[in-house]
């Protein structure tokens, strides 16, 4: 069985819904035939070109080496300023919005790994939590992480490991989010153990 992401060009970041789209429209058209784009020479897998409004590569892997393969996906489309869109989980990696801390990676319990993930990425992960994504965390190694598991027991790191638990994912979205841009205001706004 194989499974498949999609990068391509965006000038702006784009939604899920928008992601969707454009992965569903190019699917339905022929694969391009010529040179292939630049980028599609450093794509591990098996990749495959399209030529509609824009250039599209598709690339597939085996499910067994999904989660190594679409990691270096994810550092090739974010390398040059491409929107990456995992049909499989549906998600969409933009460029931007970052966090602040470099080399920050989002961990998911379902095997993704992804370094310097855009804000709306970690957004979207986050709704992802269930038995088969048992957690979701940001690192930043050596200095400090946030983790969620289901149930949204939030655990956070930096000297010593604490625990709150929230009661809704809007409020570990906040908490995620003001982690990832420098702000500290969750480590005041819930009760840590």
């Amino acid at each position: 069985m194989s499974v498949e992401l999609m990068v391509w060009d965006e000038p702006v970041p784009i939604s899920r819904d928008q992601a969707r789209a454009t992965y569903l429209a190019v699917k339905r058209t022929e694969p391009g035939d010529g040179p292939a784009p630049d980028v599609a020479k450093e794509l591990p897998g098996e990749v495959t070109f399209y030529r509609a409004d824009r250039e599209h590569v598709l690339v597939k892997m085996d499910l067994d080496t999904m989660d190594e393969v679409s990691a270096q996906v994810f550092t090739v489309a974010q390398a040059h300023g491409l929107v990456c869109y995992d049909p499989q989980r549906d998600l969409v990696h933009n460029v931007a919005p970052l966090g602040v801390y470099e080399g920050m990676q989002l961990h998911t319990g379902d095997g993704m790994i992804v370094s310097d993930p855009d804000l709306g990425l970690v957004h979207d992960v986050l709704g992802t939590l269930s038995p088969q994504n048992p957690f979701v965390a940001l690192v930043n190694f050596g200095r400090h992480f946030l983790q969620v598991s289901p149930g949204f027991e939030l655990e956070y790191k930096e000297s010593t490991l604490i625990q709150a638990t929230v009661p809704e994912l809007a409020e570990v979205r906040q908490a995620f989010n003001e982690y990832a841009t420098g702000d500290r205001s969750f480590l005041t706004r819930h009760e840590w153990s």
